[in-house]
């Protein structure tokens, strides 16, 4: 079903952030993309600031797939920092110890809320050698320097490179006072590490042999000596979240075009996610780790929270805004059942007749307007409610209406009925048999009383279960119950 283009309609446009623009997408090699994203620097495990970011790209990654590219995407794991040195003395185990158990938990939060695995998924201690090369060539290119105080540190001269500063739209000078020479062997305070001297106090696991000394690769020279490894010297979209944009990418860039690589074609920043009104990081405590979060809420419900806004716009966390998010994906995921139940559509996809709409690519196509597309969705299941309240249902149209959302569902990541979702819920399972055998228990009750039309007993059972969060729908094949999931249509 994947083309490249539908008839009377933009090809895919997207919000560089390098031009402030947005552009229409023209990949540098017809019909392949290259994307490389800014993973976890794994000093901790990731909260849905994070994770965000993960599911805005694995969005891009789908919608542009589904139009046919063959994509590449790339998100590296930072393995060694500043940060996870000092989370060794914090947790006294060692430091490449914290940093794998971390990349574990990104794994499971990976997995856990329905995004595909990263083509490649480099560490920057598996890549020295590049990000070794690639400081001397900056050095012999006039852009870096080893620091005069025999630390063994490498520094990125920005005055030798007039463009500094063109992503984030800044002037050197207004960055900060670059006032007298650097204590720590700088030439200018606005110098970046590119490579970092190891110290007495740092183990000697967390260094490797350089032409300046033992040492580690600082923090953005990883990402551009990895992104052009795997991707080349030139490739299509570099991204991760807006706080990455200065000073990580702009030094990122500057390292790039300075060592002779012309790297990112466009740039991509997704907004942040708040908690009264400041950026989520890790210091907000544990209750909104992706791993817990996750026992309150069902995956596929927070994805959907997650990815129901634009990705250029703020999400300001709450849990009563999760909760309506997961009431409101509970009528998308009723329908789907419902429907596919009463049409006998098959369950893969595959073997469905049925595309996304012309009106749902053109948001999407519309930078990743997915508040709109996700519009699309609604007005598809309020025609599908109708073809369900009809005295003879016309399963032909039906079938192919339910195949429609579940491709456009499928697209978001967000198909109820995919594989991907089959074991996730947190209703499913043991848990599911155990609940289910108490609701038929009560639904019995329920169903002894009508027939004895004690309709007072009927409706407190129901009432019952509607506290509980089971909401219980009538049909002609007896009733059906959901958990959280409000049957009907959307007006």
């Amino acid at each position: 079903m994947a083309r490249l283009h539908y008839a009377g309609r933009v090809t895919l446009s997207l919000y560089d952030s390098a031009t402030m623009q947005v552009r229409d997408f023209v990949p540098i090699a017809p019909g392949a993309v290259g994307i490389y994203h800014c993973g976890l620097t794994v000093q901790g495990p990731p909260h849905l600031g994070h994770i965000r970011k993960e599911v805005v790209f694995d969005v891009l990654r789908r919608w542009m797939t589904h139009e046919g590219y063959a994509v590449t995407l790339v998100a590296n794991v930072t393995d060694i920092d500043d940060k996870i040195l000092a989370k060794q003395s914090e947790e006294d185990r060692p430091w490449w110890a914290v940093a794998y158990a971390n990349e574990r938990a990104l794994h499971a939060a990976y997995d856990v809320l329905g995004c595909l695995p990263p083509t490649y998924e480099p560490r920057a201690t598996g890549h020295i050698p590049e990000i070794v090369g690639l400081v001397e060539t900056l050095i012999e290119r006039g852009h870096a320097y080893v620091a005069p105080d025999g630390s063994g540190d490498v520094y990125f001269d920005v005055r030798s490179w007039p463009d500094y500063g063109e992503l984030s739209r800044q002037r050197l000078d207004d960055m900060l006072d670059a006032g007298d020479a650097d204590p720590r062997g700088k030439r200018d305070p606005r110098d970046f590490a590119l490579w970092k001297g190891h110290k007495a106090d740092e183990p000697g696991t967390a260094a490797w042999p350089s032409p300046w000394g033992p040492g580690r690769p600082g923090w953005h020279i990883e990402c551009t000596a990895m992104a052009t490894k795997y991707l080349g010297p030139a490739f299509d979209i570099h991204g991760g979240g807006l706080d990455l944009r200065f000073p990580h990418h702009e030094n990122e860039l500057a390292q790039a075009r300075a060592a002779g690589l012309d790297f990112a074609a466009s740039w991509m920043h997704n907004q942040l996610l708040r908690i009264g009104g400041e950026k989520m990081s890790k210091s907000v405590g544990n209750s909104l780790l992706v791993s817990e979060v996750v026992k309150r809420f069902r995956p596929i419900d927070v994805r959907y929270y997650l990815v129901a806004a634009h990705y250029r716009s703020v999400i300001d966390y709450s849990e009563a805004a999760l909760a309506e998010a997961a009431t409101a994906f509970g009528r998308i995921e009723a329908f789907v059942r419902r429907a596919s139940e009463a049409s006998g559509a098959p369950r893969d996809l595959a073997d469905a007749e049925g595309a996304v709409s012309d009106a749902f690519a053109t948001a999407m196509d519309d930078d990743l307007a997915v508040p709109a597309a996700l519009a699309v969705v609604q007005d598809a299941i309020r025609e599908g409610n109708k073809l369900l309240a009809a005295a003879d249902v016309d399963t032909v149209a039906l079938r192919t209406l339910v195949t429609s959302v579940r491709r456009m569902l499928d697209v978001l990541g967000l198909d109820p009925l995919s594989p991907t979702w089959a074991g996730a819920d947190a209703d499913s399972g043991a848990e599911r048999e155990a609940l289910g055998t108490l609701v038929d228990a009560l639904l019995d009750q329920r169903a002894e009383a009508r027939a004895a039309r004690d309709f007072a007993t009927a409706d407190r059972v129901r009432d019952q279960l509607k506290a509980a969060g089971v909401e219980v729908e009538d049909t002609p094949s007896g009733p059906r119950w959901s958990v959280g999931a409000a049957s009907g249509s959307e007006d």
